[in-house]
This record gives C-alpha cells, sequence and structure tokens, in this order.
C-alpha cells in the first residue's frame, strides 16, 4: 500500500480506517519532518491509541487524529496529498460514496492505495459448508441457520468485488487506475484448533458468532445435536477448501 501511494517527503497523508496506524505510522517514514499524517477512524479507542503510539514514538508534532466515517471526512477540498484505507470500504454498505470524498479531499495529482479483501469469491463455497466444516450428515439443522444469513447483496462484506471498485474509483473521477487482483484457492486443515475457540468466532464483527447463530436458531435438542456433531467433525482436524482473492488498487486524481 505504501509502495503504490509514493508518498514524497513533505505529503500530508490521510489514513481512512486507521485502526492502530499500521499504514499512518509507516507512512511517517516517508513524509519526512516537513509532511503530516492524518490518522481517521471512526473509533475514539483506537485514535487514543494512535495518539499514544504517536507519543511514544516522539512524533506526534507530525500527526493529527480525525473521527470521522470513509463516506464523510470533514477535510476541505484538495487537502491531501495521499490518502489510504485498508480494509475499511468492505464495512460499508455503500462503497461509492467513499470514493467521492477521497476523490474530494485529494489535491490533483494526488494518490489513492487501498487494500480490500474480496469475499464474495469464496461465499458460495462458504455457504455449501458450514464455518468451512462438511455438514451433510446433518444439513437439516445447518439448512435452519443458513436461512437466517443475509444473502449477499444485504451484506456490506459481500456485496462487492473487484470489478464494483475499478468502476467506484473511474465513476468518482479518478484516473491512471491500476489494479493488482490475487487470488488463490487451497485446502488447509481447520483454523480451529478447538470448539470453544470456534464457537466464540464471527470471521468480522458485521456478523453473530456461532454460538450466537445456533442460541437464535435452534431449539435445545436441535443445537445439542448440532454442536455434538460440530464437535466431533471438528476433532478430526479435517482438510477445508479455502477461496480467497483481495485487490490492491492505485489511482491518481489528474491534474487541474
Amino acid at each position: 500500500m505504501l509502495e503504490n501511494a509514493e508518498i514524497r517527503e513533505g505529503d500530508v497523508v490521510l489514513d481512512v480506517g486507521t485502526g492502530d496506524g499500521l499504514i499512518g505510522f509507516g507512512a511517517l517514514e516517508f513524509v519526512g519532518g516537513s509532511g503530516r499524517v492524518i490518522f481517521s477512524d471512526v473509533s475514539e479507542d483506537l485514535l487514543d491509541e494512535c495518539r499514544r503510539i504517536a507519543d511514544e514514538l516522539a512524533a506526534a508534532d507530525r500527526c493529527e487524529f480525525l473521527r470521522a466515517s470513509a463516506d464523510d471526512l470533514p477535510l476541505p477540498n484538495a487537502s491531501v496529498d495521499v490518502a489510504t484505507t485498508r480494509s475499511v470500504l468492505i464495512y460499508l454498505m455503500n462503497k461509492r460514496p467513499a470514493f467521492v470524498e477521497l476523490h474530494r479531499v485529494l489535491r490533483p495529482g494526488g494518490r489513492l492505495s487501498i487494500f480490500e479483501p474480496i469475499n464474495v469469491f469464496g461465499n458460495e463455497n462458504w455457504r455449501e459448508r458450514y464455518w468451512g466444516l462438511d455438514v451433510s450428515p446433518v444439513e437439516h439443522l445447518a439448512e435452519k441457520v443458513r436461512a437466517r444469513w443475509k444473502q449477499p447483496a444485504e451484506h456490506p462484506l459481500l456485496n462487492f468485488d473487484e470489478r464494483d471498485l475499478l468502476r467506484f474509483a473511474e465513476e468518482a473521477g479518478f484516473a491512471e487506475i491500476r489494479m493488482d487482483y490475487r487470488a488463490e484457492i487451497k485446502q488447509e486443515p481447520h483454523w480451529a484448533k478447538s470448539w470453544d475457540t470456534l464457537k466464540r468466532y464471527s470471521g468480522n464483527p458485521l456478523d453473530p458468532t456461532l454460538e450466537e447463530e445456533l442460541q437464535a436458531t435452534l431449539d435445545d435438542d436441535e443445537r445439542a445435536e448440532f454442536e455434538t456433531y460440530l464437535r466431533e467433525e471438528l476433532a478430526r482436524r479435517p482438510l477445508v477448501p479455502m477461496r480467497m482473492a483481495s485487490v490492491y488498487l492505485k489511482a491518481v486524481k489528474p491534474e487541474a
């Protein structure tokens, strides 16, 4: 992401959805003493953590902290040289406005650098199984749980693919757009090493945990039957088919 951003000394870098500042603090090494980095996130707690790290690094004078969403940035037009986001747009139901905002706050010639997973690539396989496990012997129970799952078009993590991101960037007015797409298909032992780990896992903060899914969809007897099967299947450490895809997108705002 930092390579695609082509950060120069003196640049103002906006890191949207900064989290604990991984990309933002990396950018500090490139902007030099005359540049600065704006750490932006919807979480005040994460911004506080970034402030703490900035103080530890004696870099607070080159940092700003902004509580904001990617689709509503309280910054002036053409006020930053570089904008970055990492696994952020995936949480927005409507991703197009974020591209418009990122284009707006960039100066002419400004660079946008994005990383996003493309979860829809493996969704069909994910829905055929249950949390990666073969549940064909208890399919009647698995299907009862799946009936509560959102369809891809209704879920922000699934309602887009790489072509959508490319189109959103172009429609927002970016030029010189380049996308690097990576897809991988493989089989690995199931990542959860215990039932306690699996039942508390949600995969993302927008979805319920497995335990919450079962509580909401199955009665006591059904849940006991399903949990017993899942425990036994997980204990076998089965190989799980994995389908993963992601993109790095670089785009440049045209010169005025």
